[in-house]
């Protein structure tokens, strides 16, 4: 199970980028910098938090120019906020040439203070929470985005053995990943959501519970949970 982060003198490092995705005339998504923002660090959070890191620090490396700074740092400390995480933050930005569409990138550093135990694959529930956006969808359906703050309570529900946010990659990659089976394809699982469609930013995430935690899960999430069954 290959999670997108590195361990290394007790930290973990996760990181995110989004590209032509702002305020500039050739961007293919148009987004104020406060959301483009706060989903960057989103995805980032949430990857450090799900492999054990507690993030302290964030590195923003902006490249949609010097005015869109403020905003951007307003959407990472709101989705910090949001996850339960107090950050400093720190970058640069690129002054000395313009560039026609915005790209943003963002490295979280934690503390690695919880780690993973093993588990029976086969002797626990999976389920989506959240729904996979990409795009425009993003902010055309918000009640579909996993709430960062219902993030942090599942990952720390006692019940829960692995939670993985979903990236471009989709579903059934994480599921690869969870059931450590990279021989898995889409036609071995059971799932109404899209398992081979990219989640942008994170807008869902993966999880495996006990029976009786996915049980009490479902009730916490419903509509935002989708049961997920698999052939091992």
């Amino acid at each position: 199970m290959k999670r997108d982060v590195i361990y290394t003198n007790g930290l973990v490092l996760a990181a995110d980028n989004s590209g032509s995705v702002g305020e500039k005339p050739g961007d293919t998504v148009k987004a104020d910098y406060e959301t483009v923002g706060y989903f960057s660090a989103r995805v980032a959070l949430m990857e450090c938090l799900a492999a054990g890191g507690e993030p302290f620090a964030a590195v923003l490396q902006n490249f949609a120019g010097e005015t869109a700074w403020k905003s951007l740092i307003k959407g990472i400390e709101r989705a910090a906020d949001q996850a339960g995480c107090r950050i400093e933050i720190t970058g640069s930005t690129e002054t000395n040439f313009t560039m026609s569409e915005s790209a943003v990138s963002i490295t979280v550093i934690g503390r690695h203070i919880r780690r993973a135990e093993p588990f029976d694959r086969e002797a626990v529930c999976y389920a989506v929470i959240g729904k996979p956006l990409v795009g425009p969808e993003v902010l055309a359906e918000p009640d579909y985005v996993a709430p960062l703050s219902l993030f942090r309570q599942v990952l720390e529900a006692e019940g829960v053995k692995s939670v993985w946010p979903v990236g471009s990659k989709g579903i059934i990659h994480e599921m690869r990943n969870v059931t450590n089976n990279e021989e898995l394809q889409i036609e071995h699982i059971q799932c109404s959501l899209d398992a081979g469609k990219s989640a942008g930013p994170a807008t869902c995430f993966l999880i495996a519970a006990t029976h009786e935690e996915a049980q009490r899960l479902e009730a916490l999430c419903r509509p935002l949970y989708t049961p997920v069954g698999v052939q091992l």
